[in-house]
């Protein structure tokens, strides 16, 4: 991957590894592992200790030495819907996992990646359900993996079964069932989860909702809908049928990222013919 640049901007004189951290985002564990590297970190082509006063304009270069860690699957291939220096975001089809599993060796979106971009290490962010389909994020380094959570939103489509209301927020916690370590349920002693909907389209027995979460929890807009009696067609772990689709009805269509320069960019991804079929499209 290219080597990270980034300008001094502050006004005054400060240490190195202050600048890093606080400007730069940074972790201690991260400026260590760049100390490591032979040319790990230099300041106007001079090498840098964290220790090192910078001055304002100076150009500090920073070189991070990826590690593959999965197994390439070049018969897999996942469009890219956007990228920059720091992340990618890919238009992933349901039934493909994020990452390996003892279940899922060879046919997940690491191994994709792996194949695409030989010699780099796979950090995905904001991760889906195996059959949720839409867009995802993978980092491009580590120093961007710890920052991109907060640049970037999702807004979802589901098809749920019933009519929901025209518009409104649910906010009940969610916790593990007692027995199951996959089945999330709605519990009083549950962490905080926040749904927001709204219904964009009514036809016969199913209702297509946008959604988009405050929190991120396992499930949470699958058992959310259960809750409030609309389960996602197809979502037979919290109450849907396999009737009319063979997975469960739920995409990521859009993304907003903001980039390092706080420049705004909106990825969109269409609805999947599958789900467009339930509401006649």
């Amino acid at each position: 991957m290219p080597d990270l640049i980034f300008t001094v901007k502050w006004q005054e004189p400060c240490q190195a590894e202050r600048y890093l951290r606080q400007e730069c985002g940074l972790s201690h564990r991260q400026i260590s592992r760049l100390k490591q590297i032979e040319g790990g970190m230099t300041v106007n082509g001079r090498h840098l200790r964290s220790v090192d006063i910078v001055q304002p304009g100076d150009v500090i270069r920073l070189h991070l030495v990826d590690t593959p860690n999965i197994v390439p699957n070049p018969l897999l291939s996942v469009p890219v819907a956007f990228e920059d220096a720091d992340v990618r975001i890919f238009d992933k089809p349901a039934g493909m996992p994020i990452h390996p599993s003892q279940n899922h060796r060879m046919d997940t979106l690491g191994n994709a990646f792996a194949a695409m971009y030989p010699g780099e290490t796979f950090r995905p962010v904001n991760r889906l359900d195996s059959n949720t389909s839409g867009l995802t994020a993978a980092a491009r380094h580590a120093i961007a993996a710890a920052q991109l959570p907060g640049r970037i939103r999702k807004s979802y489509l589901a098809v749920v079964t019933g009519m929901p209301p025209a518009e409104g927020t649910v906010d009940a916690p969610l916790g593990r069932t007692q027995e199951s370590i996959i089945v999330r349920c709605v519990r009083p002693d549950g962490q905080r989860a926040v749904t927001h909907f709204r219904t964009v389209q009514q036809a016969g027995k199913y209702s297509l909702v946008e959604l988009w979460l405050e929190t991120g929890r396992t499930h949470q807009i699958r058992v959310h809908m259960a809750y409030i009696g609309c389960p996602l067609a197809g979502d037979t772990l919290y109450g849907g049928d396999l009737t009319d689709i063979g997975r469960h009805a739920l995409h990521c269509f859009r993304a907003v990222y903001t980039d390092a320069g706080d420049t705004s960019h909106t990825i969109t991804s269409p609805l999947p013919e599958e789900m467009q079929r339930l509401i006649g499209g």
